[in-house]
């Protein structure tokens, strides 16, 4: 699609007018695998009409946002794309990167969904969100990512490095693929960069993501690249981004979308399983247990995120009011759940009223879960009367990855932003 430039930078038309007149169109930028040099796939960038303000696609977010007409550049911006895919492609099998804004993800995503069942047999599509979508609503952000892996389409984790602390939300989303943030690569000595570039990297070799570094324009930044660990490169070395398509050497299977299935709908107790060894105990001597996993969270050199479920909001007492302000002023993520729990039953803690139908509202599980760390109590109370801190549980304790990270699945499923 070409650009109108009569759309000018001064044009009353605007943003409306823009979109309109179909006066926007994207140009490419490949991917290229670091090991073999070949191009893997490209990312659409978004652009307006040339020699205007319009043509930067900040400009364009911008106007967009404010004149509430975002997802319907959204929607032009996909369609755009999606039909360049299919023709510049000439056919030939290709992976495109497609940028969606938070907002859309968690809110409009039909309308994303309605142009990808439109797209063309031969591209396959990467959705790129930002990591600054997982502080603000995790349960959203999952709950959107899941229906596009239901279509067929991978996610990428954009910008990632830019808050540290939102790197304990990489295992939660489980990306397909992390990009690395550009700045990364001018400060790779850097103390906090090594950091990042060790929690993707633990990362990525447990669960097989492709970890891609931005911003490489001279084989100097290749060489930061490798050191960072990332396995595919963009940037100027390659190209700025063209209104075309160079041949690509087709590698599905390394954009695969892998959906995390049905630990959203259990609940960490259910997920234990047969195969687990449940032991019974009171209360007074599991709460060491719950301890301990707080300890570790606040010890670690990344920090992690921590969920818990308490059964009732008349269990988290002054003393875990105090125990959760110290937690959630460290750690980039804390949740409370239980029945009557508040929306903030500490500061800066997010609560979830549980329904007293959901058997959550029976468990008292404390989930901890980060780059380098993870662990879990998973109990449930086995409904006895009496002096509270003599009350029977059965329970596991658990530092297995996959069970830890399908607890936490459980859990954030019942957060919500209303």
């Amino acid at each position: 699609m070409s650009a109108r430039p009569a759309v000018g930078v001064d044009s009353p038309a605007g943003i409306d007018g823009i979109l309109r007149d179909g006066a926007l169109q994207c140009v490419y930028q490949p991917f290229v695998d670091l090991d073999s040099g070949a191009v893997l796939a490209y990312e659409a960038l978004l652009r307006g009409p040339a020699a205007t303000r319009w043509e930067s696609p900040m400009v364009l977010l911008d106007a967009a946002r404010t004149a509430g007409r975002l997802v319907d550049l959204e929607r032009a911006s996909l369609r755009t794309s999606l039909a360049d895919a299919a023709t510049l492609s000439d056919g030939r099998p290709v992976t495109l990167f497609v940028n969606l804004e938070p907002s859309t993800l968690t809110r409009h995503l039909d309308v994303v969904l309605d142009e990808l069942r439109n797209r063309a047999g031969n591209v396959q599509v990467v959705v790129e969100i930002t990591e600054r979508a997982l502080a603000a609503d995790p349960a959203g952000v999952l709950a959107g990512a899941e229906r596009l892996r239901a279509a067929g389409c991978a996610i990428a984790l954009d910008d990632v490095g830019v808050e540290p602390e939102s790197l304990a939300f990489i295992p939660l989303l489980r990306p397909e693929v992390v990009k690395l943030d550009l700045r990364l690569l001018r400060t790779v000595k850097d103390p906090a960069t090594v950091t990042v570039a060790g929690a993707v990297r633990a990362y990525a070799e447990q669960s097989g993501t492709e970890v891609v570094a931005e911003g490489i324009e001279t084989p100097d930044d290749l060489t930061r690249a490798l050191v960072l660990g990332a396995t595919l490169g963009q940037g100027w070395l390659w190209g700025r981004g063209e209104r075309r398509f160079t041949r690509t050497t087709f590698r599905p299977e390394r954009f695969q979308a892998r959906a995390i299935g049905p630990a959203r709908q259990a609940t960490p107790y259910e997920l234990i399983g047969s195969h687990r060894r449940v032991r019974h105990a009171p209360k007074h001597l599991l709460i060491p247990l719950s301890k301990t996993l707080e300890l570790m969270a606040l010890q670690a050199t990344v920090p992690p995120i921590m969920l818990a479920a308490f059964e009732h909001a008349r269990f988290f007492r002054p003393s875990t009011i105090r125990d959760f302000t110290e937690l959630a002023a460290r750690l980039p993520f804390v949740a409370a759940l239980g029945v009557d729990m508040p929306a903030q039953p500490a500061p800066r803690v997010r609560g979830a009223a549980l329904s007293v139908q959901d058997p959550l509202a029976s468990e008292w599980t404390v989930v901890v879960l980060g780059a380098h760390t993870c662990g879990a109590l998973i109990a449930r109370d086995l409904g006895d009367t009496g002096v509270d801190a003599d009350r029977q549980f059965e329970f596991v304790v658990s530092y297995d990855r996959a069970l830890v990270t399908a607890a936490a699945h459980s859990m954030v499923g019942r957060l919500t932003t209303e």
